[in-house]
């Protein structure tokens, strides 16, 4: 059992980093289920939506990952931690949130990071046909120099130099590490690309917000940052 001690409730605000999946967590969790934040139920924590994990209790009984927060039922929500969630498994405490007696895959954390690389790739393609995503080292420093990028993608396993040359062309946007190049590749139908860029707008949000959740389960390698800044909890594009 994850212990800990929740924090009172003063003005609206929970104190305190209570860890524990007692009654007054579950009932927190169920009370802010339909506002803007949510609790993660390994920590106590109360966090954006875009910094946690969504979970449901399928037909079946078991715990299914909502990436895309979009499946029915009430949430159950984990910060986007491959750790957070290992626990959560470990502990038995999707169990406790839900009131019931679920089934949990042992490899839960596995399949997260399956779905968050999945739902990134995919974004990318719809800018792709979009007409607000293109790669390739002269394609991006052209889009950079045109002031047409929003997000500056560079492959985990690419070259750091060529990284730094992009990166020295625009030090004010947020830089994604968080996909290989083979899953950069497949999201413009080749077989694998290094650099890429996103250009301003909806899907440009919804990317960073996945790409910083999958952070979480990819490790120090493969962040999202600004001006060296970490953006995994700070995902929003907004006036430079």
């Amino acid at each position: 059992m994850v212990r800990g001690r929740a924090g009172a409730r003063r003005g609206g605000r929970w104190r305190g980093e209570g860890v524990s999946a007692t009654t007054d967590v579950v009932t927190s969790l169920e009370a802010e289920e339909t506002g803007p934040l949510r609790r993660c139920l390994v920590t106590g924590e109360v966090r954006a939506k875009h910094d946690l994990i969504r979970f449901v209790v399928g037909p079946d009984g078991r715990i299914h990952p909502d990436v895309a927060e979009r499946l029915p039922g009430r949430g159950l929500w984990t910060l986007a931690r491959r750790d957070i969630v290992a626990r959560a498994v470990k502990k038995r405490l999707f169990g406790r949130a839900a009131r019931a007696a679920v089934g949990v895959d042992e490899d839960l954390d596995q399949r997260v990071e399956a779905l968050l690389t999945r739902r990134a790739v995919d974004l990318i393609g719809l800018a792709r046909r979009a007409g607000l995503a293109v790669c390739g080292f002269a394609k991006v420093e052209a889009a950079l120099a045109a002031g047409k990028a929003a997000v500056l993608i560079a492959a985990s396993d690419g070259s750091a130099d060529g990284r730094g040359k992009l990166r020295a062309r625009a030090p004010g946007l947020p830089l994604v590490e968080a996909l290989t190049s083979a899953e950069l590749g497949a999201a413009f139908g080749r077989e694998g690309a290094v650099h890429a860029v996103l250009g301003e707008g909806p899907l440009a949000e919804a990317f960073l917000a996945v790409a910083g959740r999958l952070a979480g389960f990819r490790g120090a390698l493969a962040g999202v940052s600004e001006d060296g800044v970490s953006l995994q909890q700070r995902t929003s594009i907004g006036p430079r």
